[in-house]
């Protein structure tokens, strides 16, 4: 089991599917990480899941746990891995607001990255964030994330338009970043 000092990682399970809907349909949660603002029924939330998140063979889907309770706070994933090419796309959401603020998706990112480049042997980790999630970005960057690009106007939120940024960092910059920090 992947673990750091607050949180572990588990598979995902049919059984956590009605805890997702219960995220996926929170207008809050959604509005910083889905470019889809929309309602779900259970039926297409488990067929989402059902078909992309556990029977993907190129993605890894977590449940995020804090550890001192076992209760779901959220879901990290790996998404579009290729194998080949030694790369992937992450995705965070912590479908828990009380959890939000206090570093959880710090530490699990920096867990899941740990993942990737150390386990799987990934070579690069990219990821898009809305540019108004101005934590987030910030966030990113104290990573190591890179900026390397972004798709201008390409998100309609609060009333006007907002760029999507694309991010990346490489294991080697990961590695670096982690060693800096002492955290390796």
């Amino acid at each position: 089991m992947l673990q750091s000092d607050r949180i572990q990682f588990r598979k995902m399970v049919s059984e956590d599917i009605e805890m997702y809907h219960k995220w996926r349909n929170d207008m809050d949660v959604m509005m910083t990480t889905s470019p889809f603002l929309d309602v779900y029924s259970l039926a297409e939330t488990r067929d989402f899941v059902e078909q992309v998140i556990l029977h993907s063979s190129n993605s890894k889907c977590y449940i995020m746990e804090a550890k001192a309770t076992s209760m779901a706070i959220g879901v990290v994933s790996l998404i579009n891995i290729d194998a080949k090419n030694q790369n992937a796309e992450c995705v965070i959401d912590i479908g828990e607001k009380e959890y939000w603020g206090k570093g959880y998706g710090g530490e699990a990112l920096r867990l899941l990255l740990n993942y990737a480049f150390l386990e799987l042997n990934l070579h690069r980790v990219a990821l898009k964030v809305f540019s108004f999630n101005e934590k987030a970005v910030h966030l990113y960057k104290k990573l190591g994330f890179k900026q390397e690009g972004w798709s201008r106007e390409n998100l309609y939120r609060y009333g006007k338009w907002h760029d999507v940024i694309h991010m990346g960092i490489l294991k080697d910059e990961f590695v670096e970043h982690l060693s800096k920090d002492n955290q390796l």
